[in-house]
């Protein structure tokens, strides 16, 4: 039986006190440059090819509520159905995960993500594209996400999908004066690997309300019985290209040597 269930993560905005540790530690892992700015209220500061995470600041209807963003790792990821060459790829564990050896630089995984999250380092020799990995690295060898690890207020929890969702409606239960009754990623796109409690509606924190319910490769699955000629040739084509394009390198790297 090689079932695997999905891990996620679980982000309870009523606890997060914005020390902004979980962007500190997110750079620091992944040798990116630590965040200067603090997040502002009316200021909307956005993950970039430099910060996988971000923290934002919210008037709501309960005051100043905090709330943070990066990859959702969707059950059905849009960017890996989208993806000519598996770079951007959904783990049996549950991450999605970019392998830069695989990748062409198309960028349709960009253009394909509903939740606006892969960033294309455009000014670099050696472009990656950047996004949160769950840590997938520390979660494979037994470990759990550095977010969730230094949070002084244990307002990141990361285990089973399943598990997640019952604390989270427990919680609900529990305090339904503290929490909106809606937990957001159990369905949206198809359900997300990350989820958010919130003590607000979710249309006061930042949150893209459009997403459908139902995954983003869903759409697509009734066109593949019909599709042109082109779109049929063109995955070969670009692959082709690919492929002579980094055994041309190879080789310009092995004789420079």
């Amino acid at each position: 039986d090689n079932y695997v269930e999905f891990c996620g993560m679980l982000f309870d905005s009523t606890r997060c006190g914005v020390c902004q540790s979980c962007e500190i530690a997110c750079a620091e892992a992944h040798g990116l440059p630590v965040p200067t700015d603090e997040p502002k209220m009316g200021v909307l500061r956005k993950t970039s090819e430099n910060q996988r995470v971000v923290v934002n600041s919210y008037k709501t209807s309960k005051g100043e509520v905090y709330n943070r963003k990066q990859c959702m790792h969707c059950n059905e990821p849009a960017c890996a159905a989208a993806c000519l060459t598996q770079a951007m790829h959904k783990t049996l564990e549950g991450p999605v995960i970019w392998r830069g050896n695989k990748c062409m630089g198309c960028r349709y995984c960009m253009v394909s993500c509903p939740f606006d999250v892969p960033k294309f380092e455009y000014h670099s020799a050696n472009p990656k594209i950047q996004k949160c990995d769950m840590c997938y690295d520390k979660i494979k060898s037994g470990g759990i996400p550095t977010c969730a690890e230094i949070c002084p207020a244990e307002a990141i929890m990361f285990g089973k999908l399943r598990d997640l969702i019952k604390e989270a409606r427990k919680r609900i239960v529990e305090n339904p004066s503290v929490y909106a009754d809606e937990i957001y990623g159990e369905h949206e796109a198809g359900g997300t690997g990350f989820l958010y409690l919130t003590p607000t509606p979710i249309n006061e924190l930042g949150f893209n309300t459009s997403i459908q319910k139902s995954s983003y490769p869903e759409l697509s699955k009734g066109f593949l019985f019909s599709v042109p000629t082109i779109f049929v040739l063109l995955p070969p084509i670009l692959l082709g290209i690919h492929e002579a394009t980094k055994k041309n390198h190879i080789k310009e790297g092995g004789d420079n040597e």
